[in-house]
């Protein structure tokens, strides 16, 4: 399965995300996608299954339990694919950042009518 395969499914990469966290059980996995997506222990197993068989998951037995944890390789492989794309996105956010920065050194500096030296309304005829 390709990897944008197995991270098309909305299931799969929520429990990438938790798994990002840290490593969690079987148990703690099922409980979090079943409130978030209504789906049964079978079926969170089987994503769990699939992430674990391309790659993307490791597994551990730790007595009755399995531990999951993220695989960082295939998800390197993902980045690397993107690095070609991300000139379409970089531009634009650094200069959003830029634009940003500006705005911030403009609202740190005391505006002129806050200033002893400037007119205000009374002054004016």
């Amino acid at each position: 399965m390709h990897a944008f395969d197995v991270l098309g499914d909305p299931v799969r990469r929520r429990i990438l995300e938790l798994l990002s966290e840290g490593e969690r059980s079987a148990g703690q996995v099922t409980e979090v996608a079943a409130a978030e997506f209504g789906i049964s222990q079978p079926t969170v197993s089987g994503h769990l299954r699939v992430l674990r068989e391309n790659g993307f998951a490791t597994v551990r037995r730790e007595g009755t339990r399995r531990l999951y944890a993220v695989e960082p390789a295939p998800l390197q492989e993902v980045d690397q694919w993107l690095e070609g794309f991300r000139r379409f996105w970089s531009g634009p956010l650094d200069a959003l950042a830029t634009e940003l920065a500006r705005g911030n050194r403009r609202d740190r500096q005391p505006s002129r009518s806050s200033h002893p030296d400037s007119s205000n309304e009374g002054d004016r005829q």
